[in-house]
């Protein structure tokens, strides 16, 4: 079913246009100087008017996020790989989504501790929570989408941890352009990720949620079952 998979592509083209976005309106009237130094992504969305913006697009990326978490946890289960690594995954992602809400909302001029508290969610365990999809990945049955899925997976969570790694020792050490320009390529790699997901998602089949009363089996209880069918 190829509407699950425009769920992904969905998030990871409306994370990278919205974030665009915020940085050519902050660029636009002048909350940021890139000629003195290339902004944060943060920073873009630090001043008002974007940073109204900056929040809805981390609110709305944080649903959409959770939302593939759980699709893909549950997708697992249903092909019978169900696995400690496959519920780390659930935990993480879980915790990494809410870190982009937590980091839209509270601006780094406002809550500077809580914006860098989300920010190492989103990041850190983010990074964690694709580099369990890799490996889940690469010890799946093969299949045709496995041919290019794991090293596409394997090579894009490299280039983010190399981007993480480079980012701090930039920043601590006083390259703050080039620590930018890691971060804005880390989050887009982390759409990417995100996007990569609608390969799989178009597997997924179609299902509906109906209601039966036991009412015939016990006259006196009107208990509610729920079953779900698959629609042909």
């Amino acid at each position: 079913m190829w509407a699950w998979a425009l769920l992904p592509v969905f998030l990871a083209v409306f994370g990278t246009v919205g974030l665009w976005a915020v940085y050519a309106i902050a660029v636009s009237n002048n909350s940021v100087n890139i000629t003195i130094e290339f902004p944060y992504i943060s920073t873009c969305g630090a001043y008002t008017p974007q940073s109204c913006l900056f929040a809805q697009i981390c609110n709305i990326c944080c649903v959409l996020a959770l939302w593939i978490v759980v699709i893909r946890f549950q997708q697992i289960r249903d092909l019978g790989r169900s696995s400690h690594l496959n519920t780390a995954g659930l935990v993480l992602g879980f915790i990494s989504s809410i870190g982009i809400s937590i980091l839209g909302n509270f601006q780094q001029t406002i809550i500077q501790e809580v914006h860098l508290l989300g920010a190492l969610m989103a990041f850190f365990l983010g990074l964690a929570y694709f580099w369990i999809q890799a490996f889940i990945t690469y010890f799946s049955p093969p299949s045709r989408d496995n041919k290019w899925l794991v090293p596409v997976r394997f090579i894009l969570c490299s280039q983010c941890t190399c981007m993480v790694i480079c980012m701090f020792v930039l920043h601590s050490t006083g390259f703050r352009s080039a620590a930018a320009i890691c971060e804005w390529i880390l989050v887009m790699c982390f759409f990417a990720l995100f996007g990569v997901f609608a390969a799989e998602f178009r597997h997924i089949d179609f299902h509906k949620l109906t209601v039966q009363k036991e009412g015939l089996k016990v006259a006196n209880n009107d208990n509610v079952v729920w079953t779900v069918q698959d629609v042909q």
